[in-house]
């Protein structure tokens, strides 16, 4: 499976996303890669900020030939994460060719829901190529009990793709995390962060 992570939006939790839904997939000792398609590196700073062995392989590949080389970057790998760039660009255009599914972190912000008419274009764009390719949305960084967080899920219906139920609430542990680059489940393998990426994690293989 190939999950590209991606939204024409900086700021919405993209390579929080890939990073942790990464490690869910190594968890059960699935072979997993993770490619830094964001010209700002921030997989691969999460990677050297770590201590002990890796979770999973991560590389950078910030180029437009993804999905010409997917094939031979990916071989051996039971899964692969893209963590994608902002802005529409070849680059974007490559990593959702190279997906089998896009997933697409929103923040619940109205500009984040403005900004997600972007990346539906490109995804319809690439359908005409790839007629298979699905795409859904996350809400990520969910600040509960707000009205903003309780009807995210209802203005982004006006868009012909589906929202997951799992959604990914705003949590001082990922930054945590991130810091020592770890996973959210190696801080608190049984806390609240931890449960929401893996409920992503299955509803996404539940697509597929």
């Amino acid at each position: 499976m190939i999950i590209g992570v991606l939204n024409q939006k900086g700021g919405v939790g993209k390579t929080t996303i890939s990073v942790n839904l990464a490690a869910s997939l190594a968890r059960n000792g699935a072979r997993v890669l993770l490619i830094d398609a964001d010209p700002q590196g921030s997989a691969l700073d999460w990677a050297a900020a770590r201590n002990g062995d890796p979770l999973f392989s991560v590389v950078g590949f910030p180029r437009p030939s993804i999905h010409k080389e997917i094939g031979q970057i990916g071989q051996g790998y039971d899964h692969i994460v893209i963590d994608g760039p902002p802005r529409v660009t070849d680059l974007a255009r490559s990593a959702i060719m190279a997906s089998d599914i896009v997933l697409i972190p929103v923040q619940p912000s109205p500009y984040d829901i403005w900004a997600a008419d972007e990346v539906v274009k490109l995804i319809d764009e690439a359908k005409v190529y790839k007629e298979n390719l699905k795409s859904v949305f996350v809400v990520n960084r969910k600040i509960t009990n707000t009205a903003i967080g309780r009807d995210v899920g209802e203005a982004l219906a006006a868009y012909p793709i589906l929202v997951l139920t799992a959604t990914v609430t705003q949590r001082v542990v990922f930054a945590e995390a991130a810091t020592q680059g770890k996973s959210v489940y190696e801080i608190d393998a049984g806390g609240a962060a931890a449960r929401e990426i893996e409920a992503v994690k299955d509803e996404l293989m539940g697509f597929l």
